[in-house]
């Protein structure tokens, strides 16, 4: 298949569309209408779109990807109004969220109607429902019809691309078309909530934390036990609570403990580890990335700076793999506040490979 890759001017990055733009979406939104898929950045990470009320774009999804079929795809809207067609209810928490966070980096999980089929949904009963701030994003949502089922436009299990060079690299002749819109801002993909129990429970962590979402709610709100857990032997209710992700080809340990003692300790492994043979990386923050000995190390901002390191990780982690580093150590980083969404994500890439120092 050939896959056409489509420039966007910058000023349409910030929501400015000239003429010649405007074609290019409503171009790419009747690939979508029509059956394909296309690849179109959104605040968070890339995403594969295909049409979310077709069963057979939602299997070239999965397809596309090589990803189980049982894992629920998010279905991006361009209107809050329009998730009325989709869900049967909508639960008063649901409006006060949508209020104060939409658009933006969150996914709310509804019970959902009959017009959206079991294949979009992983066979639940309920969908998950997210309306991006990414102006592109909500275009081309506009012109494919108003209901776009996307995950991220990546091979299953590999980081989520935040720059196209990592989606060309992963969709070229997988898929019809991949807009070109510039890197994402976030770097991590949305926070995800369950709005069918009460209290409502966070599925996946995100920009959007925890403590956000309760000050809205005006009550405590918990991550499910199963995004930590890596044992869990429950059906995923959301995307990214399964299955090993986010993972670069080389083996990722993440070392945790006081900087010296998980400095010393990399130190050793590197040691170890050139030894055999392997080339070695480390993922540190900026204040102590000139204390390794790694063959490559990358920085993933100044120490404690979330944004910095959420922006970065992606990029940083399908940069190991563009070096060809085979073993890779990381930093921990403190669970408080966006650091949950952070380490979801490491511990994921490293199949829950810690050591404690």
């Amino acid at each position: 298949m050939d896959t056409e890759i489509i420039k966007l001017e910058k000023e349409s990055r910030e929501g400015i569309f000239g003429r010649a733009d405007l074609e290019k979406l409503i171009r790419a939104g009747e690939i979508i209408k029509k059956g394909g898929l296309v690849a179109f950045p959104t605040e968070t990470v890339y995403g594969l779109g295909g049409n979310a009320l077709d069963p057979e774009a939602s299997k070239k999804i999965y397809e596309a990807k090589g990803r189980p079929s049982d894992n629920p795809l998010i279905v991006h809207i361009a209107e809050w109004d329009a998730v009325r067609k989709i869900a049967k209810e909508i639960p008063e928490d649901a409006e006060k969220l949508a209020e104060s966070f939409l658009p933006g980096p969150l996914t709310m999980v509804l019970k959902k109607t009959d017009i959206v089929p079991a294949e979009t949904t992983g066979g639940l009963d309920t969908v998950a429902v997210r309306l991006p701030s990414n102006r592109i994003a909500r275009a081309l949502i506009r012109e494919a019809g108003g209901y776009v089922a996307a995950p991220s436009a990546n091979i299953s299990g590999r980081p989520s691309p935040t720059e196209v060079k990592y989606v060309i690299e992963d969709m070229m002749g997988r898929i019809p078309a991949i807009i070109d819109g510039g890197e994402g801002e976030i770097g991590l993909e949305s926070t995800i909530i369950d709005m069918t129990i009460s209290p409502p429970q966070v599925l996946r962590p995100g920009f959007i934390t925890s403590e956000m979402l309760s000050g809205v709610l005006g009550r405590d709100i918990q991550i499910d036990s199963a995004v930590i857990n890596a044992d869990s032997k429950q059906p995923p209710r959301a995307p990214g609570m399964k299955y090993r992700h986010y993972a670069p080809r080389g083996e990722l340990v993440i070392v945790e403990g006081n900087d010296d003692a998980v400095i010393s300790k990399i130190n050793e492994l590197i040691a170890e580890d050139r030894r055999g043979g392997f080339k070695t990386g480390v993922m540190s923050c900026d204040e102590n990335g000139n204390r390794y000995n790694a063959d490559v190390i990358k920085l993933t901002g100044p120490f404690g700076d979330q944004k910095a390191a959420a922006h970065r990780l992606y990029s940083l982690l399908r940069s190991f793999d563009d070096e060809e580093v085979s073993r890779i150590y990381a930093e921990s980083f403190s669970s408080d506040g966006f650091g949950a969404a952070i380490m979801n994500r490491l511990l994921k890439a490293a199949g829950h490979r810690v050591i404690r120092v």
